[in-house]
């Protein structure tokens, strides 16, 4: 399924209730969908490039060795493809401390991030980001994780925080107690909808 297009509404998940691709990492229809926002330019990159069956690491270690010139989602498609020699897990998504991955995961914002028609800078860096933390849950806090895959749904379709609105947020998250912190966030985020006119129809 391809990602939503700037200005669509968001839709629930049939699978777990929430906005798509916010349930992801618990939800297996979400983080397929989070998954498929990087495997659908690599399957795309692939074709163009000619690669044949059994091709493609060879083509992510390409990738990877020059990551400025491809977009960010192929990039961390090529990452899938190989295997951290210290972890032994896919490159950059092994356990919190791996310095394999660490090392790898530095070099992963070298890659172009292309802003879509009709959403305000910055918004292709924020799915980016979120889209590699809800990929990588381990390497945050619970409290982040929360925010970042709640608001995935809304930087899909377009919408980007400011920076005042982000902070307001975070303070209200990390003053909540652990048990209160989902509801701060989903209030934040249905105020966001009702505003935005991105709510479900």
């Amino acid at each position: 399924m391809a990602r939503p297009e700037v200005g669509d509404r968001v839709r629930r998940c049939a699978a777990c209730g929430e906005y798509a691709y916010g349930g992801a990492p618990d939800c297996a229809a979400c983080r397929a969908l989070v998954d498929a926002i990087v495997e659908e330019p690599w399957e795309a990159f692939v074709r163009a490039s000619g690669a044949g069956p059994g091709e493609e690491r060879d083509l992510a270690e390409l990738v990877l060795g020059e990551p400025d010139r491809h977009d960010w989602r192929v990039v961390d498609a090529a990452y899938d493809r190989l295997t951290c020699e210290d972890c032994g897990e896919r490159l950059a998504r092994g356990p919190a401390g791996c310095a394999g991955c660490e090392r790898a995961h530095s070099f992963r914002y070298a890659a172009i991030e292309t802003d879509r028609p009709g959403v305000p800078a910055g918004n292709e860096h924020a799915v980016r980001v979120n889209v590699s933390v809800v990929r990588r849950p381990q390497m945050t806090s619970a409290a982040e994780l929360l925010v970042r895959r709640k608001l995935l749904p809304l930087l899909l379709v377009g919408f980007l925080p400011t920076t005042r609105e982000a902070q307001r947020v975070s303070a209200q998250v990390k003053g909540a107690a652990p048990g209160e912190r989902e509801r701060v966030v989903d209030r934040a985020v249905e105020e966001t909808l009702a505003r935005t006119g991105l709510a479900p129809a």
